[in-house]
């Protein structure tokens, strides 16, 4: 792990995340879920914006051991596409700002892109690009799947390794 240390905060600055080392990846994402779950929390009086123009949704993955809630999870709200779903979207209830996707079988957090400071990374790939709303032309700036990728997957396997494939709960969130 690395020294690098990040934070991130809803829009009031009510709930903060703490973040310790480097991101698994950086990439955006255009699966039918992330499409239908942006445009769910757009629609809400006061939302922040999670979905970009062309329907993707910027996202920075995080070890859960990496990251912690350290002010304000009391104020995180969970929002389900159905209640079943393993995929839950934490959104800030205090000012309505989504913070971060967590799946919750998985040992990674996707931090929503708006939440981060400006010196992260630029995306390295496009994911699910398949399901990009009709119409959409994407760039060929950085790498475009129309799946997860075989890269996508073994970042996140290195990852999982890294942490002695253990999957963590997330400190500070219910």
């Amino acid at each position: 792990m690395t020294d690098e240390r990040a934070s991130a905060s809803c829009r009031c600055g009510r709930v903060a995340l703490e973040i310790a080392g480097s991101p698994i990846l950086r990439g955006i994402c255009y699966c039918a879920s992330c499409q239908q779950a942006g445009r769910r929390h757009q629609a809400a009086s006061g939302a922040d914006a999670v979905l970009a123009e062309d329907g993707g949704t910027d996202y920075v993955l995080y070890c859960k051991d990496r990251v912690r809630c350290s002010s304000g999870g009391e104020l995180l709200e969970e929002r389900r596409l159905k209640p079943e779903s393993p995929t839950r979207r934490m959104v800030a209830r205090c000012c309505n700002t989504a913070m971060f996707l967590d799946f919750t079988k998985g040992h990674w957090l996707s931090v929503y892109r708006g939440r981060l400071p400006g010196d992260i990374p630029p995306a390295t790939m496009r994911m699910m690009t398949a399901d990009r709303p009709e119409g959409v032309i994407l760039p060929d700036d950085i790498a475009n799947y129309p799946g997860h990728s075989g890269k996508f997957m073994l970042k996140l396997l290195g990852a999982w390794m890294a942490m002695g494939f253990r999957r963590p709960g997330f400190e500070g969130v219910p």
